[in-house]
């Protein structure tokens, strides 16, 4: 029976989503183009042999507008003959990009694939999209839900709320984000994933960016002196349940940054003396209550274990996207996850979510962690807009 597998994966350093940024100077297409072209090196292989190229982005407007998968294809130098295609299932769009590859090497429409994902939020700012539209929701959605959706912010507030997370245990998972990915970065653990980057330097040369560039220094002092990020009197008075506790610091990061995953299966990867790292078991996708939106990840994760006959325990590591930290939590609690396995070298309140590229970016880093601590089963999850979450589980290839 064909077996879809991770060949490689890799990533650029992620850069702060704002005007100067380490990645700030990189045109979106560019960007994208890196880690398609590395995956290329990285594997001594022709473009040729590569049958679609499937790229998640959110914003797809601008720079990342217009298809940007093919762009960016392109500009990696894969030849003309290789198709691209761009897809968007919001924060989780190049985890649906995975999922579309190993589908379609599982139905035989595809040997060897190429997924990946971009975000320049400092280029092509989150919202964009939708810019110069009053009402995205037409008549029919707004009759169905006439008190209307709310922020993520406050979608996170609300979490925290009905899962009684307390400002402290919030703050202290913001912390664990940021000690972890430091540990992670200084003990090299990032290394065999980044693909380093040149950049112009602003004097007419060029400068490398080889690490996360959001990875900071903090203390529980210094997070809890932060304040609430999303408090306002209209959603104060709409949900008085919230006691708002969610701050830049127990929030992931506006971010730059592109990935790309190597997809094929187990025969082409052979006949191509390609190494198998890792074999894509399960895929799912699920949907939620819009209103609290980021909530998906729970049915999202009891469906696919499911699927695959596991349990929970039988987990060795997640990768739980960290939009923000009530979200991590009530999944956790919710399930039983013992948090010790879960995103074992920070997530994105240290290392940052560039949207887009967050799936593909924390598949990258889930089967580095799971090489280096010879997890057997890895399972990656992640919010979207509007109540969506993708799941995948990966077993370790032996």
């Amino acid at each position: 029976m064909t077996e879809a597998v991770i060949v490689d994966a890799v990533r650029t350093p992620l850069g702060k989503g704002k005007p100067g940024g380490a990645l700030a100077g990189v045109h979106a297409v560019d960007l994208l183009a890196h880690p398609l072209a590395a995956l290329l090196e990285r594997n001594d292989l022709d473009g040729a042999v590569v049958d679609d190229v499937i790229v998640g982005a959110v914003s797809q407007v601008g720079e990342q507008g217009v298809n940007v998968a093919r762009r960016g294809a392109l500009a990696a130098g894969y030849p003309e003959r290789v198709p691209a295609t761009t897809v968007d299932r919001q924060c989780g769009s190049s985890q649906q990009a995975i999922s579309f590859a190993a589908q379609g090497v599982l139905a035989g429409a595809y040997d060897l694939v190429v997924a990946g994902g971009v975000e320049s939020m400092s280029r092509v700012p989150m919202g964009s999209s939708a810019a110069g539209t009053d009402d995205l929701d037409g008549e029919r959605l707004s009759a169905r839900y006439p008190d209307g959706f709310v922020p993520q912010g406050v979608a996170a507030e609300l979490i925290a709320a009905r899962w009684d997370l307390d400002r402290r245990r919030l703050d202290e998972f913001g912390l664990r984000s940021q000690e972890l990915a430091a540990a992670a970065r200084a003990e090299g653990r990032f290394d065999g994933e980044i693909a380093p980057i040149k950049v112009a330097d602003g004097d007419g040369g060029l400068t490398v960016v080889s690490s996360d560039e959001g990875i900071r220094e903090t203390s529980l002092d210094r997070l809890g002196a932060l304040r609430p990020a999303f408090e306002h009197p209209y959603w104060s008075e709409r949900f008085p349940q919230i006691r708002w506790s969610v701050t830049a610091g127990t929030s992931s990061q506006l971010t730059d940054g592109a990935a790309a995953v190597l997809v094929a299966s187990r025969e082409r990867a052979d006949a191509l003396g390609l190494p198998v790292r890792a074999v894509v078991r399960s895929t799912v996708v699920e949907g939620d209550d819009p209103l609290f939106m980021l909530t998906g990840v729970i049915p999202a994760t009891r469906k696919l274990l499911d699927r695959a006959g596991l349990g929970i325990d039988d987990i060795d590591l997640f990768e739980v996207n960290e939009a923000f930290a009530p979200v991590v939590l009530a999944w956790a609690d919710e399930l039983g996850a013992d948090l010790d396995r879960v995103n074992v070298h920070g997530g994105a309140i240290a290392l940052g979510h560039p949207l887009g590229a967050s799936g593909t970016r924390l598949a990258t880093t889930l089967v580095n962690a799971m090489e280096q601590r010879d997890a057997r089963f890895g399972l990656q999850v992640m919010c979207e807009a509007g109540g969506l979450a993708n799941a995948t589980l990966y077993e370790l290839a032996r």
